[in-house]
This record gives C-alpha cells, sequence and structure tokens, in this order.
C-alpha cells in the first residue's frame, strides 16, 4: 500500500468517508477601535517578520570584510557620538575577549566591486575598527526600502534608539524621498506617530538636537514640551546658545543639557514670547490646509478655502478612531518616559 493510500485510509477512519472536518466559526469582527489597532499592529508586526526571514533565507554563509570596504549608511539613525570609543568600551571588551559572536548585515555598492554599505552592525563594525579585525557580515542584495526597513527593524528588537533619534531617523528617511509606509514599517508604528515625529525633528535646527545628544532617558512628553517652548520664542537658539556655553566643563550627560536648555527657555516665560498666541499652518504637498491657533482661550484649528467640505466630513467620521489611537500611543509612550 502507498504511503498516500495509507495516509487516505486513516483519514477515513478518522473523520468518516462522508464527513468532513466542519469549519471554526469566524470570529466577529471587532468595532473597537483599540482592539482593531492592536490587529494592525500584530499583522505589520507578522509582515516585517516575514520580510525579515526571506532577506535572511538565502544567507548561507557568513563573510569576513575589511571594515574599510564597508562604507556607511546615506540614512544614520544615531548621532554621530554614539560611535566614539567611551561609549564602545563595553562592546569593544566583549569583542575582544569573545570576537563578533553576531554577524551585522552589509549589501553590494553598484558599479563598486568589492565594496559594500551596511545595513545594520554599526556599533559592531566600529568597536572591530577600533580592535583592527574584520567585520563578521551577510551580505544580501537589497533595494534602498527593503535596507530602510531592515535597518530600522534590529534598532527597533534592541530598543536602544533614543526617542529624539527615532524622531530624526524618520525625518531623514523624509527628505531622502523614502514613502510614509515605509518610514512606518522602519520604526515599526503607525502614520499619526510617525507625524508627530516628524513634526517634533523639524521643530528644532539641527546643530541644536546634534548639541543636546540622543538624551536616551527623555522622551516624547518632555520633547513636546521642548518644542512648544521653542516655537514660542524668538530667541530660543540664544537662550540655547548660553545653556551650552554654561555647561562647558561640566561633563553634563546628554539628558542634562536637554534639561539645561529646557530651564533656559522656561525661565521667565511671558518675557521673551512672540505674542499670547501663535498660529501654525497645516500643509500637504505644498497646500496649505488649515492654521492652527495656540492661545490662552484654547487651540483652533480652521481649514483653508481649498479644503473641500467632503473632506472636513471625512474628517470629523474618523476625529473619534483618531483620538483613541492618540490615547493609546501616549500611553504606550508613557511607560517609557522620563516623568
Amino acid at each position: 500500500m502507498s504511503r498516500k493510500d495509507s495516509k487516505g485510509m486513516f483519514a477515513n477512519l478518522l473523520v468518516g468517508p462522508a464527513q468532513t472536518v466542519p469549519a471554526a466559526p469566524l470570529p466577529a469582527p471587532s468595532s473597537s477601535p483599540h482592539l482593531l489597532k492592536v490587529a494592525a499592529s500584530v499583522r505589520q508586526l507578522q509582515e516585517r517578520g516575514e520580510l525579515a526571514d526571506k532577506l535572511l533565507s538565502g544567507a548561507d554563509h557568513i563573510i569576513e570584510l575589511d571594515v574599510d570596504a564597508v562604507a556607511p549608511s546615506h540614512i544614520p539613525d544615531r548621532f554621530d557620538g554614539a560611535y566614539e570609543p567611551d561609549k564602545l568600551q563595553e562592546l569593544v571588551q566583549s569583542m575582544r575577549e569573545h570576537g563578533q559572536t553576531t554577524p551585522g548585515m552589509v549589501r553590494p555598492v553598484n558599479g563598486a566591486s568589492g565594496k559594500f554599505q551596511i545595513v545594520f552592525g554599526r556599533r559592531r563594525l566600529a568597536a572591530a575598527k577600533l580592535l583592527g579585525i574584520k567585520f563578521k557580515a551577510i551580505v544580501r542584495d537589497l533595494t534602498d526600502e527593503q535596507a530602510i526597513v531592515i535597518q530600522g527593524e534590529e534598532n527597533a528588537n534592541r530598543d536602544d534608539l533614543s526617542f529624539i533619534e527615532k524622531c530624526v531617523f524618520a525625518l531623514s528617511q523624509e527628505q531622502a524621498g523614502f514613502k510614509r509606509e515605509v518610514i512606518c514599517a522602519s520604526l515599526a508604528t503607525g502614520k499619526s506617530h510617525v507625524s508627530e515625529m516628524l513634526q517634533l525633528a523639524k521643530a528644532f535646527p539641527r546643530p541644536v538636537l546634534e548639541r543636546i545628544g540622543a538624551a536616551p532617558e527623555t522622551g516624547r512628553r518632555r520633547w513636546a514640551q521642548l518644542a512648544e517652548h521653542w516655537s514660542a520664542k524668538k530667541d530660543a537658539a540664544q537662550l540655547a546658545e548660553k545653556a551650552f556655553a554654561a555647561s562647558v566643563g561640566r561633563q553634563l550627560s546628554s539628558d542634562d543639557r536637554f534639561a539645561a536648555v529646557l530651564a533656559a527657555l522656561s525661565k521667565n516665560d511671558g518675557a521673551s514670547a512672540v505674542t499670547p498666541e501663535h498660529t501654525q499652518d497645516v500643509m500637504s504637498k505644498g497646500l496649505i490646509l488649515a492654521r492652527v491657533n495656540y492661545a490662552k482661550a484654547g487651540t483652533k484649528l480652521t481649514f483653508t478655502k481649498s479644503v473641500p467640505d467632503d473632506f472636513v466630513s471625512y474628517l470629523l467620521g474618523r476625529i473619534e478612531n483618531l483620538h483613541e489611537e492618540y490615547l493609546a500611543e501616549s500611553r504606550e509612550a508613557g511607560r517609557t518616559e522620563t516623568k
């Protein structure tokens, strides 16, 4: 008897020749915005995990590369100070004693034989340079979109990027022309959260963010607070510069530098405000959709004439779900930020 026939015989014994296994009834779809958001997040994680498995499935072996043959990514995900020798001491010591136990990933540089670009493993690459050893890596041929998603996924798995580094990482991707869907996938978060992160990254001059640094213990709430003060002060840059100058020689941590700038902008709050209120344009593809007026009496959102009534109705129909998403993300962010 063939294996196929025997398999069919046992199936008949268990189920019966005229019987079929009834399908389990599908659960009724949930109408809860929070549960729908959780389900969407799970699907997104599954899709990203499947993408990672697919990309890694062809990696039959790990090769060793000269560190000078590996170029940096064109989208940095950390501030430059993260690769300074004093920040790599523990990793360097571990690799000195045990070698590089976890490979990085690189992709070939088009038109440059023997040259590669880092996808993930930047700190391991920097440590290998300090040790004068070769860099172990998986070589994969990836598109720009695949590379940026995998780069962000590895950071998300380790959860070692600070909040403001994620904001700057998102902005760098947007400036490089990546679609919002790719940015969301690289940061494992939704569009509303990415929009807020982009807004915060754009609120400050890049040199100011670099001088403050990663501020790993400073979360979304305090960065939003600093952004509010920054937009309300016409001399914000000068106040920040004074705070930086006062901290010279004091060996302040990045979080302490953030606190110093926030304190400088919060002091005498009414003295240097532009006006008792200020406005902000809401734009999309160069078109002003609405204006937000921040005032003591309350915040007002006014749509411009270019916005059709249908869009306003569409937004009003989604406002409750958007508010639920905001509350859920705020609770999640609140678990990790410094209070």
